[in-house]
């Protein structure tokens, strides 16, 4: 299958990609660019994931099957590769941001090059700003978060260790006054101490497709959803 790439310029980017500290001097896209009027819905978590999370990820992203919802992550192993694949499967869009250069030869990982097409041939786009043949360095990871949280109306994140690099991406959207999302876990489960440490500090508690519905303004639908819910289980509406 051929690689045909697209450079975007910061004139060509979202407002809210345009407005973050340290835009991107451009952008490089393999696929369909994005129409950036919908809603970006950046999912982010922990590699080593459970299965409660990856339950958790497809359920949520799921859910939001039919809505003009586009599905950010950072193609690694883990929780990015199940919302992209979630995504795909409920016939979402998604972008991913990986760590890397575009080139076949050196996306990584390597064991999501075939996601990678997936995603592209499903109208869905890899987006980069690193040259097309640079290779993951530990320092590349971090400064692509800036850019998923960047283009994102919110971030969700499912599982995460306390000190977990999924984290910075939460952080980057606070400091970008974008809404994080998190899915509450077993508080016996490392996985969940990210979760909850950022329901402390106000982050969002998600436990239905409909709550991220409501967080990013499709409150119409969401709240009669759980309208109806209340009604099935016999409880009067708060």
């Amino acid at each position: 299958m051929p690689h045909t790439f697209s450079t975007l310029w910061p004139d060509d980017f979202p407002s809210r990609l345009r407005e973050i500290p340290q835009t991107p001097k451009k952008l490089y896209i393999e696929g369909t660019v994005p129409n950036w009027e919908h809603k970006f819905l950046c999912v982010v978590g922990a590699r080593a994931y459970t299965p409660y999370g990856k339950s958790v990820t497809e359920k949520i992203v799921g859910g939001l099957r039919g809505y003009p919802i586009i599905i950010v992550s950072g193609l690694a192993l883990g929780i990015d590769a199940v919302a992209h694949k979630a995504a795909l499967d409920s016939g979402l869009t998604t972008v991913a941001v990986p760590g890397s250069g575009l080139s076949p030869q050196v996306l990584y990982p390597s064991s999501n090059r075939e996601l990678a097409k997936k995603i592209v041939s499903s109208g869905g786009a890899l987006v980069s700003e690193f040259e097309h043949e640079f290779r993951a360095t530990s320092w590349a990871f971090p400064q692509r978060n800036r850019i998923m949280a960047g283009l994102s109306h919110a971030v969700l994140v499912i599982e995460a260790e306390a000190k977990s690099g999924t984290l910075i991406t939460s952080r980057l959207a606070t400091d970008y006054n974008r809404d994080v999302l998190t899915v509450p876990g077993s508080i016996l489960s490392k996985n969940s101490e990210g979760p909850h440490l950022l329901i402390k500090l106000g982050a969002t508690p998600i436990t239905s497709a409909d709550d991220v519905l409501a967080a990013l303004g499709f409150e119409k639908t969401a709240q009669v959803n759980s309208r109806d819910k209340y009604k099935d289980c016999g409880v009067d509406e708060l």
